[in-house]
């Protein structure tokens, strides 16, 4: 009965780091069904733009087969028309597997079975925002959100009054930015006497910003076992590692999230564009007899291979967008380093004609 109060006061605090574990777990599942979500997209629209090039492909196909017949066309260039289309085909079949599989992932990830797995996804990926976030004052969010951090806090604390540690004799700051700058300092001299400059008043003001992590530090005393403090010290040096690593990942994770959205918008502001264009001015040649049908599959193999790996870079930007949330608030565990991995929108086509 004596120890009762704080007991219970112990078995709170646990139970609170209990719910941020757990609200981490959550975190971690739904970002990783996010992440799973982009790729299924994107397995599917690559599959609508080869069965596109298909077409086209197959209308090139039979039209050399026709001209093959009439001898306008010989041999080795008919081949070349056939082998073209017989890649697309190829391609397209790789693609409908790994959207199927990517399908099932996602199934997996939302706990569906029976009638529910027949959902309908969107046939493209949503367009690039307009604008990206701010990187500015990440980290220190992140510090002050992220739930692994809340629980190993809460972890810390229930160790200390199981220890019977109530008086902290000390603040160690595991973090210090740097980054509180441009101090201001202004202090005004008065005349004392005998005409000595004496401060009557020192004003002291700082801008910019702080990441603190202020971990207590205990006087164990010399009747306390030496376990004791050495597991509480081992605690702290784990949050401080921890902090140290969210700091980490939120960097990385804006790296990734800035690098592929520029990616993603070099593709679909430059490279797509010139790529219609060389399809236009090919076409036009071969039907004006100005360039060989050698030239013509060239173009046509680049341009398919140019889309897929713009379908990659925006589904690789949606997939960082996701990482850089989990970074900040938490639910890294269960796509740290995970960056999109393989896809139908990252394979390329076959190599150039014979």
């Amino acid at each position: 009965l004596a120890t009762l109060p704080e007991r219970k006061a112990i078995a709170e605090t646990r139970f609170r780091a209990a719910q941020y574990r757990a609200a981490e777990t959550v975190l971690a599942a739904a970002a990783e069904t996010r992440r799973q979500y982009y790729r299924a997209i994107a397995a599917n629209q690559a599959v609508t733009f080869l069965q596109q090039s298909l077409a086209t492909a197959e209308v090139a196909s039979t039209l050399a087969t026709q001209l093959g017949e009439t001898g306008a066309l010989n041999k080795l260039e008919q081949a070349r028309e056939h082998a073209f289309q017989s890649e697309v085909v190829a391609q397209l079949a790789q693609a409908r597997i790994q959207a199927k599989i990517e399908r099932e992932r996602l199934i997996r990830q939302l706990g569906l079975w029976g009638r529910d797995i027949d959902f309908k996804l969107p046939s493209n990926l949503p367009p690039l925002p307009n604008g990206l976030q701010s990187a500015q004052s990440l980290e220190a969010r992140a510090l002050e959100r992220r739930t692994d951090l809340q629980m190993s806090r809460l972890e810390l604390a229930a160790l200390a009054r199981e220890f019977g540690l109530t008086n902290a004799t000390r603040l160690v700051n595991a973090l210090d930015l740097g980054a509180t700058v441009n101090r201001e300092r202004t202090i005004t001299l008065d005349t004392g006497p005998g005409g000595e400059p004496e401060v009557n008043r020192e004003v002291t003001r700082k801008r910019g910003f702080s990441v603190e992590l202020e971990i207590p530090i205990y006087d164990f005393g010399e009747s306390s076992v030496r376990g004791a403090r050495e597991s509480y010290l081992a605690s702290a040096n784990r949050l401080a590692e921890r902090a140290v690593n969210a700091r980490s990942e939120v960097r990385e994770a804006y790296l990734r999230y800035r690098g592929q959205y520029d990616l993603a918008r070099h593709y679909q502001g430059s490279v797509l564009p010139l790529r219609q264009t060389i399809q236009e001015q090919s076409q036009l040649q071969y039907s004006g007899m100005l360039a060989d049908v050698t030239a013509l599959i060239l173009d046509a193999r680049a341009r398919i291979l140019s889309n897929l790996q713009a379908i990659q870079a925006r589904r690789d930007f949606w997939v960082a967008a996701v990482d850089l949330k989990a970074a900040t608030i938490g639910g890294m565990s269960a796509g740290r380093g995970n960056s999109g991995g393989e896809s139908a929108a990252g394979a390329a086509p076959a190599g150039g004609a014979d």
